[in-house]
């Protein structure tokens, strides 16, 4: 008899359903995996055998086959040891065949039966729901996240004897796992209300950079903030995480399957409810910026997805690196092709820079003297390349504070709390224009969208005319400039682009450089 099992692996962030077939002949003892396994499926062997002796059933003393279906697909993970398990297990009639023709297994053993979790339960849970398959059988730590998916039921167990128990042939010992279920719109609603580590209000002066970041927030759009040491670039960095909208539940569970099959999940909250924040270091290889290894893996820009990530100091990030960031920050996905597979990671982040304007810092500074001559500062700049620029919609200045501003004389900063309001409502209103198009903000907009949003009275084209003469502006530049002021209306509650739009956008874009 062959016991067919059903299971599942990952390749990119997607699941894919798998087969594990057993069969068990009277043959030299011993245990044969195929169908493209992986170091950590081949080891199985040993924890399989161990398990089930220490559940209390002996091992077949015969020879075992176990083929994963379809077999041209890499599997990779310990994820197979408790279908395999239950597999041998319905060969020798421990388990009732017929009762886990519904049910699918996902779970690594331990030497001793008792289940350990693993990476990437959510993905795979969305691909047995679309394959019909209505219940998953999981280690206890991981059935949270399996529970989030619709139309399957997940079912916790600790032990293999739990799973031995509860499809035993023999009926006086069945004994059955209660489904667990969780209520995903509590997960969201409770980061909704969560205060911000950093607030603006804590922020001293500087209105045009928190308005500058309020657009982007609310527009999707990159930003480079460019001033001298000690102007509060980083702490306005760091504030940027409390003004970003919150995540829809499609977002929510896009993001978590980056997270399940990456390991960074936690496993008491296994919804991904806010917008990360990612802040790597400028030692970064390319490799784990955009992704790679033998089998791609997310790399910074996949983890950013739907949030930021920040380049502190980004100029003294490698070259080679911050060009790699070129095509996803204009495709929103990244395509890493290998010599045996090919993985598309989706990364539609919002690109937060921030540098000093020269080598020493203080060039333009209105107290301190720059040291550094104009070939040095040139060469500075040059580390960042024309085009990684001109995709970056907003560029501005983050001057010195003056002693009123230190002193906080002034009238006292506006909240992050407030700001994400006006952030929130910009939004709604992109999201509820956007309804039929299958993008949620304006820097998504392509140039078909654009200029089907983004019309313009004549006062405005004689404007952008001028702009275009004046500084040379690039189509693509053209194109941000449009997006941006389709933003800046949306935070004025505007129906059409006016020329103050315009002229704002224009502003925030280093023109004088």
């Amino acid at each position: 008899m062959v016991a067919h099992i059903k299971t599942a692996t990952i390749m990119g962030i997607d699941g894919y359903l798998i087969d594990a077939e057993v069969d068990i002949s009277s043959s030299l003892p011993g245990i044969v995996i195929v169908g493209l396994p992986d170091a950590a499926v081949s080891e199985a062997k040993e924890r399989i055998k161990a398990a089930i002796k220490n559940c209390g059933h002996p091992f077949p003393a015969k020879k075992v086959i176990i083929n994963l279906a379809p077999a041209d697909i890499k599997k990779e993970g310990s994820g197979f040891d408790l279908p395999m398990a239950v597999g041998i297990l319905a060969c020798e009639s421990i388990i009732d065949p017929d009762k886990i023709k519904d049910f699918a297994f996902i779970g690594e053993l331990s030497l001793d039966g008792s289940l350990r979790p693993v990476n990437g339960v959510l993905p795979i849970a969305i691909a047995l729901a679309k394959q019909g398959i209505t219940k998953l059988i999981l280690p206890k730590e991981n059935v949270t996240e399996g529970a989030l998916v619709e139309g399957i039921e997940v079912f916790p167990a600790e032990h293999l004897c739990e799973v031995v128990n509860m499809f035993s042939s023999n009926a006086e010992q069945t004994q059955e796992i209660k489904p667990f279920t969780i209520n995903i719109k509590d997960f969201l609603s409770k980061s909704f209300d969560k205060e911000p580590l950093f607030d603006f209000k804590d922020v001293k002066g500087q209105q045009k950079a928190k308005r500058a970041m309020e657009l982007a927030a609310a527009g999707g759009h990159n930003i480079l903030l460019s001033g001298s040491p000690g102007a509060g670039k980083t702490l306005l960095a760091k504030c940027f995480a409390g003004i970003l909208p919150p995540l829809s539940l499609s977002e929510a569970l896009e993001l978590t399957k980056i997270y399940s099959i990456s390991g960074l999940l936690d496993r008491d909250e296994p919804l991904m409810s806010q917008r990360p924040f990612r802040s790597p270091h400028h030692s970064a290889s390319a490799a784990g910026i955009i992704g790679g290894g033998g089998n791609p893996k997310p790399g910074e820009i996949t983890l950013a997805h739907n949030g930021v990530l920040f380049l502190d100091e980004v100029v003294e990030f490698p070259r080679q690196v911050l060009e790699v960031l070129r095509q996803p920050l204009e495709d929103g996905h990244v395509t890493i092709s290998r010599a045996q597979t090919s993985v598309k990671y989706p990364a539609d982040f919002m690109l937060l820079a921030a540098m000093n304007p020269c080598p020493c810092g203080f060039y333009g500074d209105t107290e301190k003297t720059c040291v550094c001559g104009p070939s040095q500062t040139q060469r500075y700049w040059s580390r960042l390349s024309g085009p990684l620029l001109d995709r970056i919609d907003i560029q501005i200045e983050v001057p010195r504070l003056t002693q009123s501003e230190l002193l906080n004389k002034k009238e006292p900063s506006e909240s992050s709390k407030n700001i994400r309001e006006r952030v929130i409502n910009a939004r709604q209103i992109q999201a509820k224009r956007f309804t039929k198009e299958g993008i949620s903000s304006n820097s998504q907009m392509n140039p078909k969208l654009i200029k089907k949003y983004c019309k313009l009275t004549s006062d405005c084209e004689e404007m952008l005319k001028s702009a275009i003469t004046r500084f040379g502006l690039s189509g693509r530049a053209f194109d941000r400039i449009l997006k941006l002021s389709r933003t800046i209306a949306d935070i004025d509650s505007a129906e059409d682009i006016k020329i103050h739009h315009i002229a704002e956008a224009l502003q925030y874009r280093d023109i004088k450089r």
